[in-house]
């Protein structure tokens, strides 16, 4: 087997490794890609504005924001500014990633930057202090489903949103916190917990 090949198998081998790993985060995401749908249909998006801003914004937090102060009519520069704020914290987390990649091209790096999302970074963050290399198939594989996945579910919720049960008496709601708590417990071993 050429080396080309064993480099080709083990880019496979990482890429599925990280779909696995981002299973849980698809999973615990779902309800809040159907949430954002349906509350961007309601403020008066398109089904189409709806998946564009998934699409383009990428940020859950940041969206259900924008999406609330869009259906007040709050000035534009407040949404901006409001969304930015909500969006900070990444970029701590790009500056801590940022040597975990700087190995890649700068292309990858861009895709890489625009894929970055909370667990992301902790699960990437996890696997460098294990020693381990963070590599383009790997880091594809665990945010590439979680990308697709959230577009899709903004979408599904926009055209079926107003079937959605209250979410609060269902108890989904609290999945994603759940999610992002286990995460951070995950850190409490590092040094300055």
């Amino acid at each position: 087997m050429s080396a080309e090949a064993i480099s080709e198998n083990r880019a496979k081998s990482d890429f599925w490794q990280g779909v696995r790993l981002s299973m849980p985060v698809v999973v615990a995401a779902a309800p809040f890609g159907l949430l954002f749908g349906a509350l961007a249909v309601d403020n008066g998006f398109s089904v189409l504005e709806a998946l564009l801003m998934s699409a383009m914004v990428f940020g859950g937090a940041s969206q259900m924001v924008g999406i609330e102060l869009f259906g007040q009519h709050v000035a534009p520069w407040l949404i901006v500014l409001s969304i930015f704020a909500v969006n900070f914290r990444h970029v701590l987390y790009s500056a801590g990633i940022g040597r975990r990649i700087a190995h890649w091209p700068p292309v990858q790096q861009a895709v890489g930057y625009f894929l970055l999302t909370d667990p992301q970074f902790a699960v990437a963050e996890r696997k460098a202090e294990a020693g381990e290399t963070v590599g383009f198939a790997w880091y594809m594989g665990l945010g590439l489903p979680v990308y697709v996945f959230w577009v899709t579910e903004s979408a599904v919720g926009a055209v079926f949103g107003r079937l959605i049960p209250d979410t609060h008496a269902l108890g989904i709601d609290f999945l994603l916190p759940i999610y992002f708590l286990g995460l951070v417990m995950g850190f409490r071993k590092r040094p300055l917990w």
